[in-house]
């Protein structure tokens, strides 16, 4: 008896392991900088909790950069989820790559500059003394994703330092803000304050002002050729999740924790 016990436990145990194994899925995700590293930190906790994998790949929000997401989707590379500023997926979606319905506010971020580590720190608290920063900097760092389309289109000309910042300011391609500034080929970087603080080799100076801060919702999205529907949507819940939180306020980023709309 107790034999035929023991090999019915055996295939219980061995029949459970195997519907676990044929559950368990990969999740490819495709995120932007800003929330790149609270997805790295995330991950570990989701798989934790999940038979699922998820693998994750980086691009900018937008942009013609090889390794942009726009410019990877249009090499027809497959990922099963988006997390990127929420104007460029609302774009995805109307274009169709991905489904209606599936968007998800994850967090807020905000820009912020820095300099590298030991230079001098230029006063950014208010506006005139952010703009007279930009007008003293011999150069000047900026994405060129979402904060740094805000900067060259809206900031600089509402400053009335376009034409000075077209000299001095440079866009960069395919690599951190910080990571620029770290090498000093520039004396002021502006991105996400997600995207900064994690670089050595730099000091977080702090948030633009307030008055002509650019707050960003970053969002997820379920692709339209999404593997499985429902295991996308179980790690979105969690990253929209209250267990969440603490990591992603770690990163610099402001939580949303919306309603899921499914």
């Amino acid at each position: 008896m107790n034999k035929k016990i023991t090999r019915l436990f055996i295939g219980l145990f061995t029949a459970y392991s195997l519907s676990t194994a044929a559950l368990a899925a990969d999740i490819q995700v495709i995120t932007s900088g800003a929330f790149a590293e609270a997805l790295k930190a995330l991950v570990p906790e989701y798989e934790k909790q999940s038979p699922n994998k998820v693998i994750i790949s980086y691009g900018s929000s937008m942009g013609a950069a090889p390794d942009s997401i726009p410019s990877r989707l249009a090499k027809n590379e497959k990922f099963d989820v988006l997390i990127l500023a929420s104007p460029a997926l609302d774009r995805f979606i109307k274009s169709g790559a991905v489904q209606p319905g599936t968007r998800v506010d994850l967090v807020a971020s905000v820009i912020g500059v820095a300099v590298k580590a030991g230079a001098p720190k230029p006063d950014i608290s208010t506006v005139p003394a952010l703009k007279q920063a930009l007008l003293d900097a011999k150069s000047v760092a900026y994405s060129a994703s979402a904060s740094g389309t805000y900067l060259s289109t809206e900031l600089f000309p509402k400053l009335g330092i376009a034409e000075q910042m077209s000299k001095t300011a440079k866009k960069i391609y395919s690599e951190r803000v910080g990571t620029v500034v770290a090498r000093g080929d520039a004396e002021l970087g502006f991105q996400q304050v997600s995207e900064l603080i994690p670089i050595p080799g730099i000091d977080f100076i702090g948030e633009i002002p307030p008055e002509v801060q650019q707050t960003v919702l970053f969002s997820a999205g379920i692709t339209s050729n999404v593997s499985n529907l429902d295991v996308s949507r179980d790690l979105i819940a969690f990253l929209a999740s209250p267990k969440a939180v603490p990591t992603i306020q770690q990163a610099g980023l402001k939580p949303v924790l919306p309603a899921l709309p499914w």
